[in-house]
């Protein structure tokens, strides 16, 4: 008997599974016309583009009085990968360590 009632649930399932896969979904109308939108958004921005005047930069002008030029802070070197692989390795530890005593 729990054979029976085990195919029998089996088979319902399957054809559950099998109507909710075939289901199409209905048509809808706002992503029947999604080339029209896309169109409509690119006339638009090109035409804010050839709006926009040339950007042109002003004029830097030289003060009267020479500062001294700020030296440039100086720019760290990206770590290498293998420093970088040390470094995230030992925090992963120390983190599990902490975890671990508590």
């Amino acid at each position: 008997m729990r054979r029976l009632l085990g195919w029998i649930g089996g088979a319902a399932g399957g054809i559950t599974a099998y109507r909710l896969l075939r289901r199409r979904p209905s048509p809808d109308p706002v992503a029947a016309e999604p080339h029209t939108r896309a169109e409509e958004l690119r006339a638009k921005l090109a035409e804010s583009r050839a709006a926009e005047p040339a950007v042109q930069e002003p004029a830097v002008q030289e003060p009267a009085a020479q500062e001294p030029a700020a030296e440039p802070e100086p720019v760290e070197e990206p770590e290498s990968p293998e420093d970088r692989r040390r470094r995230v390795h030992e925090e992963g530890r120390a983190t599990l360590d902490e975890m671990k005593s508590e």
